[in-house]
């Protein structure tokens, strides 16, 4: 990390030596440190005298436990739950419960820290928070998934609620582990709250919910194209992930002109040069909960390919594109794909998942003079339309699809015009003479959140 701010150093030194063992959390804060050097320089002796970075860097929360359940064949099972409750100066805490075995403390932490700042700049009133299991659901039983969910919640139900932590889905965690743990909260708390987004839409779910992301993630970049005098029309657009997030980002940057040619999954890619045929993909992946493999096995387009993951020098951003939407997991692209891109022509790298790019690739998009806007930013529509749903169940209303879609668009542009405002504000420019959004949405989201704690005193 290129920190030369003394404070912010120290303490970002400081987390090295505490979280060594956290890679994850200290790669997420170092690069966020790093950014919103510019405006702690402003703002130093107040930051320094309420202990502000001291502070944000560690949530006011963690908490582990123990999840126990019974498999179908009546052999007891044990995960670990967590739930990491980042800063809640701005709202309720708000964030996803993610199940896959690679779940840790420094996963969530990471998340968590991404998820104050991707909150904050929803403008919505919402902290920041993160947690979930190691615990697979891929492979389960229905039954099997309903009591993992069940125990999990017992634990997680003395710690959330409407007004004070706001969990939502995730990786692994869908509209069926949504309605197990809503169902066995309501049972423990005898009451119908607002305690969980992604809800079903009959029993207080908001409509768009699962567009939200891939289509939060389409209009936000559409506003950085035209803000650069670009558009999506036209364009070929390599989209990777086939779950929620990529699949309408799909549809949406299909709507909007252009033409997506791969999606992926863990087990590899499918290239389509006709266009995704995303009927296909919607009965493959949401009705099925099959593999993108079978996309090329019933694809009646010409020249549908797929390559697994096992193949030599694989990867999806090897596929000539216009824009790259990456939607799969984080570190997911690599310096090399991004070499990839640039060598290949892509002019503008939106981010569907939490921290897709490495430090590295981001490095390469700012020499290289690629438009990036960053997932804190990018894909912050499934946590905007998580809001809106919290605030009608807080109203006991709902809302229409077209209406939530057009606060949805407002939100995920305002977004945009705020990343930017604040890069040009502080004048920070990416090597290749563009304005820097990774810079502009952390100092857009951190300020928010530090004005709010210099006002609530040391409580928070």
């Amino acid at each position: 990390m290129a920190i030369t701010n003394k404070y912010v150093k120290s303490v970002y030194n400081d987390l090295k030596k505490r979280y060594k063992t956290q890679p994850e959390f200290l790669e997420a804060a170092g690069v966020v440190l790093e950014t919103i050097e510019p405006i702690v320089a402003a703002n130093e002796e107040l930051y320094k005298k309420n202990a502000i970075l001291e502070r944000i860097v560690e949530p006011e929360r963690t908490i582990m436990f123990r999840v126990t359940w019974m498999d179908d064949k009546g052999k007891v099972r044990v995960n670990r739950g967590y739930r990491v409750q980042y800063n809640s100066a701005i709202g309720p805490y708000k964030g996803g419960l993610r199940l896959h075995p690679s779940v840790n403390l420094s996963i969530l932490k990471f998340l968590g820290f991404e998820q104050v700042f991707k909150n904050s700049l929803t403008t919505l009133p919402m902290g920041g928070g993160k947690g979930g299991s190691d615990f697979d659901p891929k492979g389960k039983s229905d039954a099997e998934v309903m009591r993992f969910c069940q125990s999990f919640m017992t634990e997680l139900v003395k710690h959330v609620g409407p007004d004070t932590d706001v969990p939502a889905g995730d990786i692994g965690t869908g509209a069926r582990e949504i309605g197990y743990m809503y169902g066995q909260y309501k049972r423990l708390m005898n009451e119908h709250t607002g305690v969980l987004t992604g809800k079903n839409l009959l029993v207080g779910g908001s409509l768009a919910r699962k567009e939200a992301t891939g289509y939060g993630l389409c209009y936000c970049v559409d506003a950085m194209l035209r803000d650069n005098k670009k558009s999506f029309k036209g364009k070929t657009v390599v989209v990777s992930g086939s779950g929620n997030v990529a699949i309408y980002a799909t549809e949406k940057a299909t709507e909007l002109g252009a033409k997506v040619v791969a999606l992926s999954d863990s087990n590899g890619y499918i290239y389509d040069p006709e266009g995704i045929d995303l009927d296909l993909v919607k009965q493959i992946k949401e009705q099925e909960r099959g593999r993108i493999k079978e996309y090329a096995d019933r694809c009646k387009h010409k020249g549908v390919k797929y390559h697994p993951s096992t193949e030599k020098d694989y990867s999806i951003w090897s596929v000539k594109c216009d824009i790259a939407l990456p939607c799969a997991t984080q570190n997911e692209i690599k310096a090399s794909d991004a070499e990839l891109l640039a060598k290949n022509g892509c002019f503008a790298v939106g981010e569907g998942a939490n921290m897709p790019s490495v430090p590295e690739a981001i490095e390469i998009y700012h020499n290289k003079g690629i438009l990036f806007i960053p997932g804190k930013a990018s894909n912050a529509g499934g946590v905007a339309v998580s809001g809106l749903e919290m605030s009608q169940n807080s109203e006991r209303l709902s809302w229409s699809f077209e209406e939530v879609d057009a606060k949805l668009k407002g939100i995920m542009e305002n977004i945009y015009a705020n990343v930017a405002s604040y890069a040009k504000k502080y004048d920070v420019k990416t090597p290749a003479g563009k304005y820097n959004l990774v810079a502009g949405a952390n100092m857009a989201g951190f300020d928010k959140v530090a004005q709010a704690m210099i006002w609530e005193g040391v409580a928070y």
